[in-house]
């Protein structure tokens, strides 16, 4: 295992841990511009979040309405909306492939399924990591440094296999000295691969392993330099419980 890696591993909870853990919970809202210019404004206030650590399988309520619940599976994908009882009220196999193209970020609809599936990858990645680059088909290594701000930042970079629903395969993932993640860099596939710069803040400590509980999305220049006065994409985490047996 990289060097690097397995610092960051013991920083937030330790790989012998994690293997331990069963689900995680956390309640979270995310906000910004982005959700109205897909049609779906407020869509993600005050959610509850249920994620499985160790399989892409995660939960979000309630989703557009009250009753109703968003799920994404991986492996196969598919996106199933549920009232809370059960009952199947929309659902698509393989929804990534559904996705409009041309993207135009102030402008292009999305449909709830489309809107649950983005989301519900991208927060199962946020919640399992670092942990998931650990995962046997996750290639993990560390690159050149990184300056900013009067620090430097180690990086990993970082490639995703098929087999997990993620924006891009290769990202970039930022660490300061004492581990925690200051930044990540990724383009989403199916918003037309722009050049994100994420950033994590505040990082707390729940039931014993460390998560960021502030995100802010950014876009970046060709030098990598963020505009951090726009954040089309807010995340805002209060609380997470972690089960473990």
């Amino acid at each position: 295992m990289d060097r690097l890696l397995t610092a960051v591993l013991d920083a937030h909870g330790g790989l012998r841990n994690w293997t331990k853990v069963t689900r995680i919970s956390a309640d979270m809202s995310l906000g910004g511009p982005f959700w109205a210019a897909r049609g779906w404004p407020d869509v993600y206030v005050n959610q509850s979040v249920v994620v499985d650590p160790h399989r892409e399988h995660i939960t979000f309520e309630p989703f557009t309405a009250p009753d109703l619940i968003s799920v994404l599976d991986v492996g196969p994908e598919r996106v199933t909306i549920t009232t809370r009882d059960g009952r199947i009220v929309d659902e698509r196999a393989s929804p990534r492939g559904s996705f409009p193209s041309p993207f135009v970020d102030g402008s292009t609809p999305w449909d709830a399924i489309q809107v649950a599936y983005f989301t519900g990858a991208a927060v199962w990645n946020y919640l399992t990591e670092p942990f998931v680059f650990n995962h046997p088909d996750v290639v993990a290594q560390e690159i050149a440094p990184w300056s900013e701000d009067g620090q430097t930042w180690r990086r990993l970079a970082v490639t995703f296999p098929k087999s997990i629903a993620n924006h891009n395969p290769d990202q970039v993932f930022y660490y300061d000295d004492a581990f925690m993640q200051r930044r990540m860099d990724y383009s989403p596939d199916v918003t037309g691969n722009p050049p994100v710069a994420h950033y994590t803040h505040d990082h707390r400590t729940f039931d014993g392993f460390v998560f960021p509980t502030r995100r802010r999305v950014h876009i970046h220049d060709a030098d990598g330099i963020a505009d951090q006065g726009f954040a089309p994409i807010t995340i805002d985490i209060s609380a997470v419980r972690v089960d473990q047996r």
